[in-house]
């Protein structure tokens, strides 16, 4: 059962073993649209979406077939669905070996003739899924904590969202990374950085400001981070970034990880933690924005507040 509270104690030391188990889960389900959908710029077509029970692919095509793979946090399975009604699933919990192995030859099952790369992405010590029973651990009320942070953080970033008017991304889950996040674009191209790999390539083609939340444990590059964080970067990094001062207080920049920090826990002990998450996602923007030169008059505005009549809009009755 998920604790009380909305924002629960969830160090990394205390689940880490899940968290891998479950982030090798989501790659395996994350790769099927990512072998069958057409490239959308800057990856927002392989992105898991947020459902009320967890994470899903959202439709996914396949010839005539479609359907959609989602990851039930409640119930604890893989639902494959399909347009015409049929259905199969896969349970969560054991090696990752035999999830992949399960979750090919339900797809095969019901007709849907996919190849993926059976590899993980996007981790500091990959195994081929076809050979990993050391990611075998799955503890469902650890998953239950994780998946009920998540709400809470989808919650403040789509806020966020709102008050943008130009180009920005959904909210939406990467199951690369692991993470939650968000994306405003100034409108401006950009060049990526020297010698990319295709992701980072791919990534990085436009001015962009990002906030998002990360779980924790072990980055690409070998940094630990022993609590769940929210980020926050600009690209290209302005000059004098690094220097600037955000909100909330405990929030500042992390020279390994190269971006905005705020610990969770910080958050989390917090008197009002939606209040102070809104706070360290636009004192980053702002930041960045302004060092960039982002036309912020043009971009920025308050969304009016929705009806409470459950009209439309202004023209409902």
């Amino acid at each position: 059962m998920t604790e009380s509270t909305p924002w629960p104690a969830m160090p990394v030391s205390e689940w880490e073993p899940t968290l891998d188990t479950l982030h090798m889960y989501a790659q395996v389900v994350g790769k099927v649209p990512l072998a069958l959908r057409p490239m959308v710029n800057h990856w927002w077509q392989v992105a898991l979406d947020l459902t009320a029970r967890g994470l899903t692919t959202g439709p996914v095509f396949s010839g005539d077939l479609v359907f959609t793979m989602d990851l039930d946090l409640v119930d604890h399975v893989l639902r494959i669905d399909m347009a015409d009604g049929r259905r199969r699933t896969v349970a969560l919990g054991g090696a990752v070996r035999d999830f992949y192995s399960d979750v090919m030859a339900a797809l095969r099952d019901v007709g849907v003739d996919v190849a993926i790369w059976p590899h993980p992405v996007e981790v500091h010590d990959p195994i081929p899924f076809v050979e990993d029973d050391v990611h075998a651990t799955y503890d469902a009320a650890q998953v239950d904590r994780f998946f009920g942070m998540l709400r809470q953080v989808y919650a403040v970033l789509t806020e966020f969202r709102a008050r943008f008017t130009g180009k920005a991304s959904p909210v939406q889950f990467y199951w690369g990374s692991f993470d939650l996040s968000v994306t405003r674009y100034s409108g401006r191209p950009a060049d990526p950085p020297e010698n990319a790999d295709s992701i980072t390539r791919l990534t990085y083609t436009a001015e962009q400001s990002a906030v998002g939340f990360w779980p924790g444990g072990t980055w690409l590059n070998g940094t630990r981070v022993e609590q769940p964080i929210f980020y926050a970067y600009s690209y290209p990094e302005p000059q004098g970034v690094r220097e600037r001062s955000v909100l909330p207080g405990p929030a500042g920049f992390d020279a390994g990880l190269g971006e905005f920090v705020l610990g969770y826990d910080d958050v989390r002990r917090a008197a009002e933690p939606h209040r102070d998450v809104l706070d360290f996602a636009q004192s980053t923007f702002e930041v960045g924005a302004r060092l960039q030169d982002w036309p912020l008059d043009e971009l920025e505005w308050m969304s009016p507040a929705p009806s409470r009549r459950g009209g439309a809009g202004p023209q409902s009755h």
